[in-house]
This record gives structure tokens, sequence and C-alpha cells, in this order.
């Protein structure tokens, strides 16, 4: 009896548009692993399943790699600063906001947050990646001016450094890049919500 013969299923091919962002993904996973400087191209085309030279065909260096994958995360939490800045909600309602936006890009660019933990202060020196030192004099503007509102309304406590207190925020929020897995049990919004009542007890008006 003739076996049936089974269907070809065909092979989608990625568009350019897909495999570059697929090598990107892959380099961004490597820099936060190993180091900008301790990463080379070669490594990179290994992790993407190519040879080195044919990682060629899509970005000119790991230079160009690296500034794009930082690029597309600031874009990005900009975009969503943005978005709450503009709403001109309450200081207290802009911080949960801001925190919760914070959350949200770890779970989209856990691997580039990462990076710009480890890398951001030495890239700023250079002049390719001078728009990390712009971000950042923006980052401590939005959010010290957030917390100089609140306790401006007496919606935070009037003791507070603020500064030590904008440094505090930052880097708790921030450090969740190191052990953050996307896909885990809670959701950004929920790791926001528990940060936020643990937080805001430190911060609230008495």
């Amino acid at each position: 009896m003739p076996t049936k013969k089974q269907p070809q299923v065909k092979k989608v091919q990625a568009t350019p548009d897909e495999r570059r962002r697929e090598l990107l993904a892959t380099a961004a996973e490597v820099f936060a692993a190993q180091g900008y400087n301790a990463t080379t191209v070669r490594r990179i085309a290994d992790e993407a399943g190519l040879l080195a030279g044919s990682l060629y065909y899509h970005f000119d260096s790991k230079e160009s790699m690296l500034e794009e994958i930082l690029r597309t995360f600031l874009d990005e939490l900009w975009a969503g600063y943005d978005t709450v800045l503009d709403a001109q909600l309450g200081p207290r309602q802009t911080l949960e906001a801001l925190v919760t936006e914070s959350f949200r890009e770890i779970d989209r660019h856990r691997p580039a947050v990462a990076i710009y933990q480890k890398e951001a202060r030495q890239l700023a020196g250079l002049e390719r990646f001078e728009f990390l030192a712009e971000s950042q004099r923006r980052f401590e503007e939005t959010w010290l001016t957030t917390l100089e509102r609140g306790v401006a309304g007496q919606v935070f406590r009037a003791d507070l450094d603020l500064r030590l207190a904008y440094r505090f925020v930052r880097d708790t929020v921030w450090v969740a890049a190191s052990w953050y897995r996307p896909g885990g049990h809670h959701s950004p919004e929920e790791i926001a919500r528990q940060y936020l009542a643990m937080v805001l007890d430190g911060l609230a008006a008495r």
C-alpha cells in the first residue's frame, strides 16, 4: 500500500529587517554577558550561527550594533516617559507611572538595560555615544523634578534629601535588570506595584 506523501512545509525566510533585529538581540545578550570590550564580532557571529564575515553584511562594526541597541532602548524609554509627563499627573501618580514604565522597559530590553548599567559611564566619553550623557541628564532632571514637586505639594516628606532619594529610586529600579527574566511569575506592572508599595511608605507625607 503506497504511503501518503506528507505535504512539505515551506520555510518562511526572515526579512532583512527581521534578521537584523534577531542579530541585534543576539549581540545584546552577548554584550550583557561578556561586556562590550571583551566581546568580539566573531563571538556574536558564532552565537548567531553565522560566519564573522556575514555579520558585516548587516553591520559595519560591533560599535554600530551597540549604538543601535542602546538608541532603540532609550528611544522607547523616552517615548514612554514623555507620555507620562505629557499627562500632567500629580507628583505621586507621575512617580508611579515612571516606575511602571521603567519596569516595562526592563521587560522589553533587559540586556540593553544591563549594558547601559555597566558601560554607559565609560562609553559616554566617546563621541559616538555622547547621546548617553544627554539621556542621563534628562533622566536625572525628570526624576528630581517629580520629587521636588512632591515635596512642594506636601505629597512627599519635607525632610527628604532629594538627590539621595533620586539615587535610591533610580538604582533600586534599574538593578532589577540583573535578576528579572521576561515571562516569569510576575508581570512588570505587578513588580512595579509591589515595589511602589514598599518605596512610597518611605516617601509619603506623614
